[in-house]
């Protein structure tokens, strides 16, 4: 087949995916866009001489592609995907979907009506220790899955959220969206349901206050978070240099019941001296958990209790070691996210991720933001249209 043509539009923090899809004879990048000049000049370095840069997405659609990465910021992902669609370049949009439910129902309704092919950038579907619970699941080692609950530690998240655009509900809707669609997106995936009523709280309690924060300006004007990102600030709220604005949560707490009548918790905080992800799942005949999650390289490990009742146990019935794999970024997910897409692109089938699934973990993450700002009142999540349902059934 001849070599794919790749473009990228936004090619910042998250442009490192894009790399991933240059693959002499498979794939190339051939035209990029971003309207920071510093991100121009990355894309020289980045994709070679070769490449074609612009200013505005806009003029890569004359540059004869046949996909392209949307890496930009959350908020503007909604214009670019949705002329990339209408002009028959496949898509892949980096996580969330969007920030808005009803943006995330008009690119679903795009992709149908133009049959291009649309790919939502959930890697984490592709982690290992993730992929292991998923399998686990499916074997039956814990019975019928009633209950999965998510505590993400975020030990980074002063700098990684609180420093530029993360930190306003204009460019995120907020973190429980943000941050959230990852695992919002992984516990309908273990449920195998996806939530229509939630209840949240939370709030902003120490990078709203902090004495550091600047109170006019930018302190991070032009920088990206590897420019600013300093491990051995201690306590969090000694970090400086935060974004004049913040008016999203830093501790987040969220309950769900899913349409399968699977009820699920996720807790995220901002702050924690440790960054990881655990999930437990519950069964009707035993528990499964994992400790460490293998994002940053480091081992995991799925312990699952389903022998009998007993008191506390630290080891489990079976244990389960899980090594990441090679590949680099998140512990080898982001390689294999990309060798699905560009095999989606060339020959269409099925995918792990779903555009469909991306919806509803911002629909999740919407609707529990409303109620986290509106005193904890549970909320409905709308359901997506049964037609938009049935053609991603057989669409990817």
């Amino acid at each position: 087949m001849p070599e794919l043509r790749i473009g990228v539009v936004g090619v910042g923090q998250r442009a490192g995916v894009a790399t991933l899809a240059n693959r002499p004879g498979t794939a190339r990048v051939v035209s990029c866009a971003d309207p920071d000049p510093r991100g121009r000049a990355d894309a020289r370095n980045r994709f070679g001489a070769d490449v074609a840069i612009h200013e505005h997405y806009e003029a890569m659609l004359e540059d004869s592609l046949d996909a392209v990465f949307v890496l930009t910021p959350d908020h503007v992902h909604t214009q670019p995907v949705l002329a990339f669609l209408a002009a028959g370049v496949a898509v892949f949009v980096e996580k969330p979907l969007a920030i808005e439910i009803e943006d995330c129902d008009a690119i679903l309704a795009a992709a149908a009506k133009t049959g291009t092919r649309l790919f939502v950038g959930h890697n984490l579907r592709h982690l290992p220790v993730l992929r292991r619970m998923r399998a686990l699941i499916e074997e039956g080692v814990i019975g019928a899955v009633k209950s999965v609950w998510c505590r993400h530690f975020v030990g980074h998240g002063g700098d990684y959220y609180f420093k530029d655009w993360h930190a306003e509900r204009a460019s995120t809707t907020g973190l429980l969206l943000q941050k959230g669609a990852h695992d919002l997106d992984v516990m309908h995936w273990l449920a195998g349901g996806f939530s229509r009523r939630v209840t949240a709280m939370g709030g902003l309690t120490v990078y709203g206050s902090n004495p550091r924060r600047p109170v006019a300006g930018d302190a991070t004007a032009g920088q990206r978070m590897t420019d600013w990102f300093d491990p051995g600030v201690w306590p969090p709220s000694a970090l400086g240099g935060l974004n004049p604005v913040i008016d999203v949560e830093d501790l987040s707490l969220m309950l769900s019941e899913m349409d399968n009548g699977v009820f699920a918790s996720y807790q995220q905080c901002h702050y924690t001296p440790d960054y990881w992800r655990n999930y437990t799942v519950i069964g009707d005949a035993g528990r499964m958990e994992n400790f460490g999650d293998g994002i940053s390289g480091d081992d995991a490990v799925i312990k699952v209790w389903n022998s009998g009742r007993s008191g506390y146990r630290a080891e489990g019935d079976l244990t389960i070691p899980v090594p990441p794999e090679p590949g680099g970024l998140h512990g080898g997910a982001d390689a294999a996210l990309v060798t699905e897409f560009l095999r989606f692109v060339a020959e269409g089938g099925s995918i792990e991720t779903s555009p469909v699934a991306a919806r509803e973990a911002v629909a999740a993450g919407v609707a529990a933001t409303t109620s986290l700002r509106s005193g904890g009142s549970a909320v409905e999540v709308p359901p997506p249209d049964p037609a938009i349902v049935r053609y991603f059934g057989g669409h990817g």
